[in-house]
């Protein structure tokens, strides 16, 4: 099996306009990549797109040479879950139906999901979403449904897991938890594809970043020699400057 995720040519195009332009990039298989770039770069638009879900979208996504934008949904939905930014619902449903929903490409009408209760809790515990499951998702907090979409990737049990500002509506605490996650699930041969606001974040965690500046890939690579303050400047318009952390002694990206 090839060890990284190949993106090529990556485009997306609504009225005459490129919100992604050829975007081409590796991801390390088992690997975290990381997709920064300024407001309105493309990022969410760029993973919709990596799900298979943006229907503007053209371009390959290849996984040991098989181009997944070109699987039938269902087989696509066994291989990379997405956990959108700011998913809401109308829906009367309570979190445990919500995280029953990425079983949904192992079901079929006569059944044969044998596993789907044992991965629904599991997924629950593991997103710190079981406290939600028998709560309506349209009264849980912004912070709260993000822990049950998560569980409900996660029950898809994707071998790709693609966040989307996997941080938002969470407090420090819970950001932690997300990136102590992301790294069990590395350790485990998932592979992680996530946008990220926060650039320290990014450096701190990331074994890869994607920088994209208006739809385009202005500077792809192993994080540190690719966060440069150069580009950075250039990119974000802010001063930015690589430290060693004072608490655990490795790389600490300052931004200011």
């Amino acid at each position: 099996m090839s060890a990284r995720i190949e993106v090529r040519e990556l485009s997306v195009r609504m009225r005459d306009r490129a919100l992604v332009d050829a975007v081409a990039f590796d991801a390390p298989v088992a690997g975290f990549t990381a997709i920064v770039g300024p407001n309105g770069a493309g990022k969410s638009t760029m993973l919709r797109a990596l799900a298979g879900i943006e229907p503007a979208a053209s371009g390959m996504v290849l996984d040991d040479g098989v181009d997944l934008l070109a699987l039938p949904r269902r087989a696509r939905a066994r291989i990379v879950a997405l956990v959108e930014q700011d998913a809401t619902t109308e829906l009367s449903l309570t979190g445990r139906e919500v995280v029953r929903l990425g079983r949904t490409p192992y079901g079929s009408a006569l059944g044969g999901d044998a596993d789907a209760e044992a991965v629904i809790e599991a997924a629950l515990a593991r997103a710190g979403a079981a406290a939600f499951a028998r709560r309506d998702v349209t009264t849980l907090s912004g912070g709260e449904r993000q822990r049950v979409l998560l569980a409900r990737a996660l029950a898809q049990q994707p071998r790709i897991l693609l966040l989307d500002e996997p941080g938002n509506h969470l407090d420090l605490a819970a950001q932690l938890d997300i990136v102590r996650l992301v790294r069990e699930l590395t350790a485990e041969g998932v592979t992680v594809i996530a946008a990220v606001h926060d650039l320290s974040l990014a450096a701190a965690h990331a074994d890869t970043v994607v920088v994209l500046a208006a739809g385009r890939v202005a500077a792809h690579g192993a994080t540190r020699e690719t966060l440069t303050p150069e580009l950075i400047h250039e990119v974000f318009g802010v001063r930015a400057e690589w430290m060693r952390n004072p608490l655990t002694g490795g790389p600490l990206l300052a931004v200011g």
